[in-house]
Formats: C-alpha cells, sequence, structure tokens
C-alpha cells in the first residue's frame, strides 16, 4: 500500500529538501531504496510543425512511484542509472547531480504524497490520439491555469510550441525564453535568459525543468515579491512543485511518468492550485464557452 502523509508544504525548495531529509512528510529517506533506475530518449517533430526536438529524462522507481528529472541530452555520465539502482533515497538526495538529487526527492514524494485528492490533485483527462493532437490537450489543460487577461504579457520558461498556441488563442502576449534558444513556431526569437525578461512580464508559466537547471528558485522569489503569478507546468518534478503552492507557486499541472508523448492511448494530467478544479470534469481538457479551441 502507498503510504501517505498530510497536505504538507514548504516555503522553498531548499526548506522542502531539508523537510524531506529531516523525515518530515514521513519515512525516512535512508530506509526507502530506488529499485529501479533508467532514461527515455526521444526525438519528435509533430505533423505540421516546422521543428523538432529531443528530449532527455532520468527516471527513478520507489515502489510504486517514479520520479523524473529532464536533462539535456547525452549530458548523462553512463553509469549513472547503475550508480541509482539499489540506492538509498537518502544518499541520492545528497548525490553531486542535480538531475539525480532532483529524481530522487521527486520519487520520495510522488511515494509519499501521490496524484490524489486528498493530497490536492484534480484529474485533467487527455484525449487518445497523435502526438501533436495530445500535445494541444495539455496545452490546454495548462494555460487554464493563468489568471492573465488578453492583453497581458507572459514570461514562458522552457518553449513548448503547442502552449504558446494555447496563449495565443487565449489573446495573451509572451515571452519565449530556452536555455536552448532559436525560434519559435512563428519565427520569435527565443531568449535564453529569463530572469532578465521577467519585470516586463505580468504572470510566468515555467516547466519543470527549471527545477534540475537551477532556475526555479529566482523565479519563485520574484513570483513572492511581486505578488505574481507562476505556474508550472511539471514532468520534472511533478510531485515536488504541488509541495510549494503558496510559497510562490500559484498552481501546478503535473504529468508523471508516462509522459503523454510516450503513448497514443488516453492519458491523465494532475491540476493543483488557483482554478485547478475549473473544468475538471470536462472531457479531455475542452475548453468551456469562450474558452480558448
Amino acid at each position: 500500500m502507498t503510504p501517505t502523509a498530510p497536505l504538507t508544504r514548504a516555503a522553498s525548495l531548499p526548506d522542502l529538501e531539508q523537510r524531506v531529509r529531516d523525515g518530515g512528510f514521513g519515512p525516512a529517506p535512508e530506509d526507502l531504496r530506488i529499485s529501479v533506475a533508467f532514461t527515455t530518449t526521444q526525438a519528435v517533430r509533430h505533423e505540421g510543425r516546422g521543428g523538432g526536438y529531443r528530449n532527455e529524462v532520468l527516471s527513478l522507481r520507489l515502489g510504486e512511484a517514479v520520479g523524473s528529472c529532464a536533462v539535456e541530452p547525452g549530458t548523462l555520465p553512463p553509469t549513472t542509472v547503475e550508480d541509482c539502482a539499489g540506492a538509498p533515497v537518502a544518499r541520492l538526495l545528497a548525490h553531486p547531480a542535480t538531475a539525480v538529487r532532483t529524481a530522487a526527492l521527486d520519487a520520495y514524494l510522488m511515494h509519499v504524497t501521490p496524484h490524489t485528492a486528498d493530497h490536492g490533485a484534480h484529474p485533467w483527462p487527455l484525449p487518445a490520439g497523435s502526438s501533436l493532437h495530445k500535445s494541444r490537450a495539455r496545452a490546454r489543460g495548462v494555460v487554464d491555469l493563468l489568471r492573465a487577461a488578453p492583453g497581458q504579457r507572459v514570461l514562458v520558461v522552457g518553449v513548448v510550441n503547442s502552449l504558446l498556441e494555447a496563449l495565443r488563442a487565449r489573446g495573451l502576449d509572451y515571452v519565449p525564453c530556452d536555455l536552448k534558444g532559436g525560434t519559435t513556431e512563428w519565427g520569435e526569437t527565443v531568449r535564453t535568459d529569463a530572469l532578465a525578461a521577467l519585470d516586463g512580464c505580468d504572470a510566468v508559466l515555467a516547466s519543470g525543468m527549471t527545477l534540475g537547471n537551477g532556475t526555479f528558485e529566482p523565479l519563485r522569489e520574484h513570483a513572492v515579491r511581486n505578488g505574481k503569478q507562476l505556474v508550472m507546468f511539471a514532468q520534472t518534478g511533478s510531485a515536488i512543485l504541488p509541495r510549494l503552492l503558496g510559497a510562490g507557486v500559484d498552481a501546478v499541472c503535473a504529468e508523471p511518468y508516462p509522459f503523454f508523448w510516450l503513448d497514443g492511448g488516453p492519458g491523465v494530467i494532475h491540476r493543483y492550485g488557483a482554478g485547478s478544479g475549473r473544468g475538471a470534469t470536462r472531457p479531455y481538457g475542452r475548453p468551456a464557452a469562450g474558452g480558448t479551441v
């Protein structure tokens, strides 16, 4: 049986990490071991889209739970999965690699605070279909969490063209940022310094990948200082970010492994925070009347 913990939240990412190490969420991390460690490598070019991208994700299995952290393709040392398999969670929480620490923290929190209603989750079903069809459905579920009004500007950290498409459909302006740079599907320049663009935006929509590359805490701190909405869409750290609601994080769209791009069948994502229950029973993330299309 999967253990559960009270609806516990933390004041910051370092605070959350310390609470877990201290056993504040229940089971002691030194008493739990990772049974399986694996990586998932993906390349995608959606039909009808001009560009493509690659992903690589480190995942760690703890009981029924899987925790994940995306990495730059090819950057993980080849011995990583062997080092993680069978290791105590406590040791991996102190690992020198940020990706390993993040995946271990995610696995632990998925183990003790799974995506269920008693931990604050609201399910948002995804339809069966092509990768692009599912990507667009997920994008509606994410963008629906934003309170920004037409004409306001959203800083998007971690460019996903389906999310930009959904923002455009809502009449929202945006500033696309990604460490990889490049251009969007509409030829817009992708900035590489998200922090430099914060002051010119009314809200922030950021990927959980910020947990793995060290840029999450500055985004969270900016949201706290300025009372700005921060919405996270998370394959990386899907169980981590809901524990930071109210500490700068306003809402989370959590997507644990297996991700939508791995399977053509129906799926589900889990939404937390402001407006997360809105439309939760609408099939396949369809917008309400007057919403996006």
